[in-house]
């Protein structure tokens, strides 16, 4: 994935063609890059487990085939100049688009399992274990919160396109840079993005907090600290969704999601202040 990702980069720049308003090559090095530190992150997590688990193992064995699979469909569907997504407009077409949310959800089944694996195998870190459960449960979060691209709901009206990420606009319009996300309407990758992140995101976090306040918090407060930051960007995440869902650009949030937004820094900020309140200090738990 990471010699993929400078291929398509170099494509990104070399091919001038262009698909759904953005450069033809972005879509498989956006997806690359994803792979490379979604496969980097599990395997730094599979490393922490006290011994070998053999299911784990052939679980991620699965998710590398599946990766495999859906990058051949995407990087195959550019070489002919068309969508890999929502695109049935062929028996092909329609065929690969098949194979392709086949796979995901092979993929979402192996990702489970290796959850479950490291929720049974007791990681000696506190602070790591919640980082990792957080992680790999919220991250399941995010592959969930693209099913709604392919719902009913989503059909755009454009004969052979079953999906769309978009609400409220055609996809392929204004967007931010290098993302691409919608800024007319909503855009369901924004919730997508950020929950599947989260297996990166919680565990930086627990080795910041390590880093800069092991000395100050004990291990059990920073623990509890990253539960507070766990469930506040699960919300996040199904927020940023019910966002997208009601044709809301991200950069342009009504005063119902505003308030939505400041309740989370409230309920975050009042949780963190009252487990930091109850902290210990490390030179006391040893003491005892």
């Amino acid at each position: 994935m990471a010699v993929l990702a400078v291929i398509c980069a170099v494509g990104v720049f070399a091919d001038p063609r262009v698909l759904t308003g953005a450069p033809i090559w972005l879509k498989p090095f956006k997806f690359s890059v994803s792979f490379v530190l979604y496969g980097v992150t599990l395997a730094w997590m599979l490393s922490l487990l006290p011994r070998r688990s053999r299911v784990a193992e052939w679980a991620g064995t699965v998710i590398v085939a599946m990766s495999l699979i859906e990058m051949v469909v995407i990087v195959g569907q550019v070489m002919r100049g068309t969508t890999s997504h929502f695109n049935g407009t062929t028996p092909l077409n329609a065929a690969l688009f098949s194979a392709m949310g086949a796979s995901i959800m092979v993929l979402f089944v192996a990702h489970f399992v290796i959850g479950i694996v490291m929720l049974q195998r007791r990681i000696a870190d506190r602070v790591a274990a919640r980082a990792v459960g957080w992680g790999l449960g919220l991250s399941l979060l995010g592959m969930l919160a693209a099913v709604p691209m392919v719902l009913p709901m989503q059909e755009p009206g454009i004969e052979g396109i079953s999906g769309a990420h978009s609400v409220g606009v055609l996809d392929g319009g204004p967007g931010l840079p290098l993302v691409g996300w919608s800024t007319t309407g909503g855009d369901l990758r924004i919730g997508h993005f950020v929950g599947l992140h989260a297996l990166q995101a919680l565990p930086i976090l627990a080795i910041l907090l390590s880093r800069f306040f092991g000395t100050r918090l004990d291990e059990h407060t920073r623990a509890r600290l990253l539960v507070v930051a766990g469930a506040a960007y699960g919300v996040l995440t199904v927020l940023l969704t019910w966002q997208a869902l009601r044709g809301q650009p991200l950069l342009r949030p009504d005063a119902l999601t505003l308030a939505a937004v400041a309740a989370l820094v409230v309920a975050t900020a009042t949780a963190t202040g009252l487990v930091v309140a109850r902290r210990r200090s490390p030179e006391l738990v040893l003491a005892a």
